[in-house]
């Protein structure tokens, strides 16, 4: 099962901000985010974006002034 955990880094170590139990030696990924998260999430997300509004089979529904 995936979780995501936060966490924040305070003289040099990585401190969870939620409790739980991890077993000694466990593996975790770690992912750094920028500052502006808000910048983060918007750049990660364009490429889906561009998938769904960028298509082709959408320009049926375009309406045509001639």
């Amino acid at each position: 099962m995936l979780r995501t955990l936060w966490a924040t880094v305070h003289h040099g170590k990585i401190e969870l901000l939620e409790s739980t139990e991890l077993p000694e030696g466990t593996k975790l990924p770690v992912t750094l985010l920028p500052d502006d998260e808000a910048d983060f999430w918007a750049q990660a997300s364009q490429p889906s974006l561009d998938a769904v509004w960028d298509n082709a089979e959408d320009d049926v529904y375009q309406k045509r002034w001639v």
